[in-house]
């Protein structure tokens, strides 16, 4: 009894899936997805073996193919619902007969929109064209579909929890990782706006790479980062970008888990500047 989106981004970099749903953490059920082969959302009485199996067939078939290979031998078909992207952002959705009404599904260019258990139709309707009209990354536009198909009515028996996953080459802490985002509301009064929230979070301490702006510390700045720094408990007397700064900077950016901001050179990222600075004592 649930609503997703699971989409590509437009470059083709990204595959992921957001979720919301009156049950207890659904993201650690509906949402899959694999740099370089798709994503999958399943969901109704949900078969959480497609998540999986739908990934491996995923890297050598289109979603229609898969959707096909995943229910054909499925016993309980009509009380399933999944929604797939594939790696060239073909999209494709399945809805049981047996799914709870109002159950359905929508699907576009490099999204597929699919709910059980709703208000009506009109909350899919309200997710694909917050999607399509919306030209920001891709986990912007899910949170703006996801919480499109809220505002619409979404599960109606109410609110629980809500997730986004979200896989792509070089993503996750220090770009080490497939997944570059994983983020769960397992149960919360207001999951979607709660999921906003910890993507504001996520965007601060984990940016994408090329959204960095740095700025030299030069002779004039040091000093005055350097009485910042010590009147946040990492004391420093530098006047140059020196070691002693160098390493206090560190220091509490690690702190504050900023380091994906740290720059190698005598640079301060400008957002560390700004929270920086707010650290100031009145």
């Amino acid at each position: 009894m649930t609503f997703s989106i699971a989409a590509r981004d437009p470059d083709g970099r990204e595959w992921g899936v957001a979720v919301a749903s009156k049950f207890l953490a659904a993201g650690a059920v509906v949402p899959w997805a694999r740099a370089g082969a798709g994503a999958v959302a399943t969901q109704a009485q949900a078969n959480v073996t497609f998540g999986r199996r739908g990934l491996d067939l995923l890297e050598s078939l289109s979603a229609g193919e898969v959707i096909d290979r995943l229910i054909e031998t499925d016993e309980g078909r009509e009380r399933r619902q999944v929604g797939i992207v594939d790696r060239n952002g073909q999209t494709a959705s399945f809805t049981g007969t047996d799914c709870l009404d109002w159950a359905g599904s929508r699907t576009g260019d490099g999204f597929a929109c699919q709910g059980n258990a709703l208000t009506g139709p009109g909350v899919v309707d309200a997710m694909a064209e917050a999607f399509e009209s919306n030209s920001g990354d891709l986990p912007g536009r899910l949170l703006v579909a996801l919480s499109a198909g809220d505002r619409a009515g979404g599960d109606r028996r109410g609110r629980q929890s809500a997730a986004m996953l979200i896989a792509g080459e070089g993503g996750g802490y220090l770009g080490e990782s497939g997944i570059t985002l994983d983020l769960r509301v397992d149960d919360h009064s207001e999951p979607v706006v709660e999921l906003g929230r910890l993507l504001d979070i996520h965007r601060l301490l984990c940016p994408a790479p090329g959204t960095l702006e740095f700025v030299d510390i030069d002779g004039e700045q040091a000093p005055a980062i350097a009485a910042l720094l010590t009147a946040a408990g990492f004391p420093t007397t530098s006047t140059s970008y020196d070691e002693a700064l160098r390493q206090a900077l560190c220091g509490w950016m690690r702190n504050e888990n900023l380091e994906m901001r740290w720059s190698d050179g005598a640079k301060i990222e400008t957002t560390v500047l700004r929270l920086l600075e707010a650290t100031r004592p009145t």
